[in-house]
């Protein structure tokens, strides 16, 4: 059983996490059209994207630590009082037509990620070992209501400012964001005690000799920089074959279902199948998403491509989170978070890059195939933790 508390503090964190998500989605939308628009060089659509998920790596470890000393509710303040300046540096930059301004703010926008990205383990901080998985995986169902919101919010905010088009999304973004702050007000997560916060724990280089902490952090970036990888080039793709605005809408609608309606079950299906089980599920359906892409560029391709690799990704990420959970003690939680999100938003910053180069020099199809030799690791790796595991239950 869970107390009163902690349910509260997950339907928080849930509702947080649909802002974020609904932002996010919105910016993935359009972000890399808007890069396409403004920029001279059309390789350079997505590096607004990349600038967002560089300050989102380079933000985890300062924001993590910084929670550490103040705790998680005025942590994630500071964090959407950040967000709001990059949604609206976003929108200054549509305005004025300047590629490099709005590339800049994707820079505090990723701030803001990267202390948001938190809200799955401060769930997991007030809940007990048992309600783990499930604490995760209900703070990621908050991205449920993103797939409808988000994207509808691209369509409807596509012509707020005609014919500026697509800045009102990013003043759109600064609405949900002041949403956040009022919602973050009311958590009520216990702090680490003074001694706890004066205490570091083991190092990080013995930590990471941690079987459970190799796999989990692999895993997470690999699940992540696949994932980021074909949706940011998805919109580029579809415009380049010919598919409308709101053709492409709907495929990510489907995606980001994709990624958060499994998450009402998916903390069930590892208590059920197991963990490593469900974590080499989301690797292959990843890879079947590869597979769709590849023989076709119908609206039905897209969006069931698509909705494998947001289910894929859930799959895989809930359990690589969840995994992670296992490796720290309190005193540790904090910079085993940080330089776990720190790797893995490193990886999916240069994905985002890539993503919109790979898809200009080769096209999509042949694009898609370069996230099949990552996924064949994440499997590996997995499979080698399962043969392992036996041998770690003393410390389970």
């Amino acid at each position: 059983m869970t107390d009163l508390r902690t349910r509260r503090n997950v339907l928080l964190l849930a509702a947080c996490q649909a802002l974020m998500m609904s932002g996010t989605s919105l910016n993935m939308t359009v972000s890399a059209l808007v890069g396409h628009q403004l920029a001279f060089d059309k390789s350079l659509s997505t590096l607004p994207l990349a600038f967002q998920f560089l300050a989102t790596m380079l933000a985890t470890i300062p924001a993590s630590m910084l929670m550490k000393q103040i705790g998680r509710r005025e942590g994630f303040t500071v964090g959407a009082t950040i967000g709001l300046i990059g949604a609206g540096t976003s929108a200054w930059g549509v305005f004025l037509n300047d590629f490099w301004l709005f590339a800049l703010g994707g820079i505090p926008l990723g701030v803001f990620n990267g202390f948001a990205q938190f809200y799955r383990f401060a769930a997991a901080d007030t809940a007990g070992p048992e309600y783990r998985a499930r604490a995760i995986s209900y703070v990621l169902a908050g991205g449920v209501v993103a797939a409808i919101v988000g994207p509808e919010l691209a369509r409807l905010s596509k012509d707020w400012f005609a014919p500026v088009f697509f800045a009102g999304g990013y003043v759109a973004i600064g609405g949900l964001q002041a949403a956040a702050l009022v919602l973050i007000r009311f958590l009520d997560i216990p702090g680490l005690g003074a001694a706890e916060r004066a205490a570091s724990g083991r190092g990080m280089a013995l930590i990471a000799r941690d079987p459970r902490f190799v796999v989990a952090v692999l895993a997470g970036m690999i699940a992540y920089a696949a994932m980021n990888f074909v949706m940011t080039a998805t919109p580029l793709a579809m415009a380049a074959c010919g598919h409308d605005f709101t053709a492409t809408k709907f495929t990510m609608q489907m995606h980001v279902l994709g990624m958060f309606v499994p998450s009402f079950f998916t903390g069930q299906l590892i208590k059920r199948l197991g963990l490593m089980q469900v974590m080499l599920v989301g690797a292959l359906l990843i890879a079947v998403c590869v597979a769709v892409n590849a023989v076709g560029v119908s609206e039905l391709h897209f969006n069931v491509g698509l909705l494998l690799l947001g289910v894929g990704w859930n799959f895989l990420y809930v359990g690589a989170s969840t995994l992670l959970t296992e490796v720290p003690a309190p005193a540790e939680r904090n910079k085993v978070q940080a330089v776990n999100d720190f790797l893995v938003f490193g990886l999916v910053s240069v994905s985002a890059w890539s993503s919109g180069a790979m898809h200009e020099w080769l096209g999509w199809q042949p694009a898609n195939y370069v996230v099949l030799p990552l996924l064949a690791v994440a499997a590996a790796a997995t499979l080698w933790l399962m043969k392992r595991r036996h041998a770690l239950a003393p410390a389970e």
